[in-house]
């Protein structure tokens, strides 16, 4: 397949009184539509040819993006992924970082042939070691209790909690060791004092201040030397008003979202379309002014613990109830697409659970971010089943309804009704990805199309194979 290199003419907008033009650029955010791990990397790699800055807006290095680039597998849980194809890559403000992870994944892609420019958001929040003991401490707490949430054990959450309480650390923070020392005194005795009173957990390093200041003050030394830190709401709006394009990408998807996701089994901040503006700060109207994409995986698949109305089969510790009920009757069909799929969490290897696409989630996903395009993957991986499923209302206390409920606990005891679809036939997916839509098999142009349908947003893109290039190109938001 040609390579697709697309360079959009920026909106000229003529000025009050005629004084002059000035040139703006273009916006297109990336929005995980159910419950992450929907391919939403490989996309931004896909539109970023025409794009000259990508920038996250959330989450950490709990993200796992997947990028293949010249028959090379690229493995990104927190650089941008624009960064493969040579693009500049933002942390924003909505992002927590962790240094080591960081610098560790630059000096790996340097090591690789790549030179990554990656700024950070000064105003993003820093996660240190004690968030990461306090994370592991605080999940097998939730374990005895049926509340373990299933994280990554990165910190994440601990340090969103401290971003909250206003005790974080912040990049800019660690750019002043005095400062730096000043907020470390305050928030370590604290940290130390929870883990060993309340947990009853001996501490080490990850404790002790002389040892974080020395450790995270080479870090921010790091950062000064190469000028990695910037504004980031300033930053990017200048390079819109340049005229560069930007992709907002997002991590984790709206079903793990704090606000609109299935609380508790949630992540610690906004992966929906409005976590662009306020995890970049510029204003909601650049988001909105922009293509907002959903990706959209053509199944579903959950790592962790929480609801999941229409799951195939089960993974032990994660799905409820697994270990009294046991393996269900569609236990080899999920297996099957597990396996075919690669459903092994990027992150964590953990395995995927598995289910047919859920019509109530994506509904409320669309709801949420105002999709204006779709971005469906893996429709190659259900190639050859006689026929596929699609959840498309839920039966609970009564009544049918047609997005998730707003609790836990209520979406807990949905049962889905299925629509289903005649299966597509194994072909040559490369072949496809040549030829265009057109050439796709005739009922899985039609599944698509009832997806399309439902959620009321085009089909931008169709995955059809793990590259970039194994992609049906239907629209190029960048054009």
């Amino acid at each position: 397949m040609s390579t697709y290199v697309y360079h959009s003419a920026p909106e000229t907008v003529i000025g009050l009184g005629g004084a002059g033009e000035t040139t703006f650029g273009m916006t297109v955010t990336i929005v995980g539509s159910q419950l992450g791990d929907e391919g939403k990397g490989r996309v931004v790699d896909l539109y970023g040819a025409a794009a000259d800055v990508v920038a996250r807006y959330q989450g950490g290095d709990n993200a796992g993006h997947t990028v293949v680039e010249g028959g090379n597998e690229y493995k990104l849980s927190l650089v941008p992924s624009g960064v493969v194809r040579g693009k500049i890559g933002v942390l924003g403000n909505g992002c927590v970082v962790n240094p080591e992870t960081l610098f560790d994944e630059i000096d790996t892609l340097r090591e690789r042939g790549l030179e990554p420019d990656v700024r950070l958001a000064r105003r993003a929040h820093v996660i240190l070691p004690y968030h990461r003991v306090l994370d592991g401490i605080e999940e097998d707490v939730k374990s005895d209790s049926d509340r373990k949430v299933g994280t990554t054990g990165r910190g994440i959450g601990p340090t969103y909690e401290d971003k909250a309480g206003r005790r974080g650390i912040r990049v800019g923070d660690l750019l002043d060791p005095e400062l730096l020392r000043e907020k470390l005194e305050y928030v370590v005795p604290q940290k130390r004092a929870l883990a060993e009173k309340v947990f009853g957990v001996e501490t080490g390093e990850a404790f002790d201040v002389d040892a974080l200041h020395e450790q995270y003050q080479r870090y921010g030394e790091r950062l000064e030397e190469e000028d990695m830190t910037v504004e980031a709401g300033e930053f990017l709006d200048s390079r819109l008003d340049a005229g560069d394009e930007i992709i907002f990408e997002g991590a984790q998807g709206t079903l793990i979202d704090i606000d609109h996701g299935n609380y508790p089994y949630v992540t610690s901040s906004n992966p929906t379309a409005g976590g662009a503006s306020t995890g970049t700060g510029l204003g909601p109207g650049v988001v909105g002014d922009g293509d907002i994409i959903g990706i959209v995986k053509a199944y579903l698949t959950r790592v962790g613990s929480g609801p999941l109305p229409t799951e195939l089969g089960g993974v032990v510790g994660d799905t409820p109830d697994y270990d009294e009920q046991g393996a269900g009757e569609n236990e080899e069909l999920a297996n099957y697409i597990r396996e075919e799929g690669g459903e092994y969490g990027t992150v964590t290897g953990r395995p995927r659970r598995v289910a047919w696409l859920d019509m109530p989630m994506l509904r409320h996903a669309a709801r949420a971010s105002g999709f204006t395009g779709l971005a469906v993957n893996h429709i190659d991986v259900l190639a050859g089943l006689d026929e596929v499923k699609v959840g498309y209302s839920y039966d609970v206390d009564g009544e049918e309804i047609f997005t998730i409920p707003a609790t836990t606990e209520r979406w807990g005891r949905c049962q889905p009704n299925f629509r289903t679809f005649d299966g597509w036939p194994e072909v040559d997916w490369s072949e496809v990805a040549e030829e265009g839509y057109d050439a796709m098999p005739e009922n899985a142009r039609a599944y698509l199309e009832y997806i399309s349908d439902e959620l009321d947003a085009p089909v931008y893109a169709v995955g059809v194979g793990p590259s970039r290039e194994d992609t049906v190109i239907l629209n190029h938001p960048f054009e």
